[in-house]
């Protein structure tokens, strides 16, 4: 039993790249005002999914819905403005521009906010360790300050829908305690709706709402987190 009618619908989406299929009519739906995890090994689908709803990739069929909107052949920034945000895998920061220059840049596509300092300064409350040096250039921060900092460059705008891809790669226990405790504010808040593809397990069940597990390019299991056979995911996420 899901929470509520779907904020995001995914129906029956196919998407390739070239001659070779990776998704094959996968279903989801992202209840508004919940975190959703999608879980499962590399390589069954998950980064492509998230930039297929993101608009990064065109499906070869199917539907991505939004609201009352079926976005599926708009562009991504078409999508950005509607109130899309994205967190890729491997944050993609501007690693020659300063802290505060990055945060400025998740407002460019949005005249009217930028510049506005009450924007940055919400980020830097979110994100103290970043508030330090707000000069320094981006690509001499930690792992974990930059991940902060691409989550912020997403938040900066108040998107409605947050896609984050493996939040918690490579990054320092503290940090990820820092961001499993701000996705929660966020969630409480009722701030914006959260799809999260995740492979730490404990960090992913201690967050989502509701749960999909991916295999080749499916999806294979699907229910809340409390009502999860965690044994079972634990064998879909295994390497």
């Amino acid at each position: 039993m899901r929470y509520s009618e779907p904020f995001l619908a995914i129906n029956d989406l196919s998407v390739g790249y070239g001659q070779s299929l990776v998704l094959s009519n996968v279903a989801l739906d992202v209840p508004q005002n919940q975190v959703v995890c999608l879980m499962g090994r590399n390589g069954v689908g998950k980064t492509t999914l998230l930039k297929a709803i993101m608009g990064l990739l065109t499906p070869r069929s199917g539907q991505v819905r939004f609201g009352q909107s079926d976005m599926t052949r708009w562009a991504p920034h078409k999508r950005a403005k509607a109130g899309f945000g994205y967190v890729p895998q491997g944050r993609h920061i501007f690693p020659y521009l300063t802290v505060n220059e990055n945060l400025l840049m998740g407002l460019e596509a949005f005249p009217e906010k930028k510049g506005k300092p009450e924007a940055i300064e919400r980020m830097y409350s979110l994100f103290p360790a970043l508030k330090i040096n707000p000069r320094k250039v981006a690509g001499t921060l930690s792992g974990g300050q930059q991940q902060q900092l691409a989550l912020a460059r997403a938040l900066i705008r108040r998107p409605a829908l947050l896609l984050l891809d493996e939040p918690t790669e490579g990054i320092q226990p503290s940090i990820v305690q820092e961001i499993e405790d701000l996705l929660h504010r966020l969630r409480e808040q009722q701030e914006t709706t959260i799809l999260l593809v995740e492979q730490f397990l404990d960090f992913a069940l201690g967050i989502a709402d509701y749960c999909y597990v991916m295999e080749k390019g499916a999806i294979v299991l699907e229910g809340t987190a409390r009502d999860l056979d965690h044994n079972l995911v634990r064998e879909y996420v295994a390497v």
